[in-house]
């Protein structure tokens, strides 16, 4: 793996059943489509000392919590074609077809793509 598309999104503990769910057929179709590995981690020991905590970051309200994720590719031109064919398969917009209905706040979600330095 030496290209990551990596996510962070606040998702109301209420609604972490229907993002998996959702993220569950959502992983399965990049995978169809070329990515080596896709991860959806739900936060768990969030409450550091240390550096700025995820919930701060992302400015966390009462009942959310932190959904960490990230697709593997070989490189960011083989991410490019992966989620160009992803984003042209209709079962994407199946998924989510209303913005505001998502079961996170799009509006907080963070995305990068990152290149990989370390490998260990």
């Amino acid at each position: 793996m030496q290209y990551v598309d990596g996510f962070v999104l606040p998702v109301p503990k209420k609604k972490l059943a229907a993002y998996r769910r959702m993220a569950r057929r959502a992983g399965k179709i990049w995978r169809e489509h070329g990515a080596l590995e896709f991860r959806e981690c739900a936060g768990d020991d969030l409450n550091v000392k240390m550096a700025l905590p995820f919930p701060r970051g992302i400015r966390l309200k009462p009942g959310e919590t932190v959904v960490f994720s990230w697709i593997g590719f070989r490189s960011k031109a083989h991410r490019d074609r992966v989620n160009r064919k992803v984003m042209a398969d209709p079962r994407i917009a199946r998924l989510c077809p209303d913005p505001d209905a998502m079961p996170f706040d799009v509006k907080r979600m963070m995305w990068g793509g990152f290149r990989t330095i370390v490998s260990a």
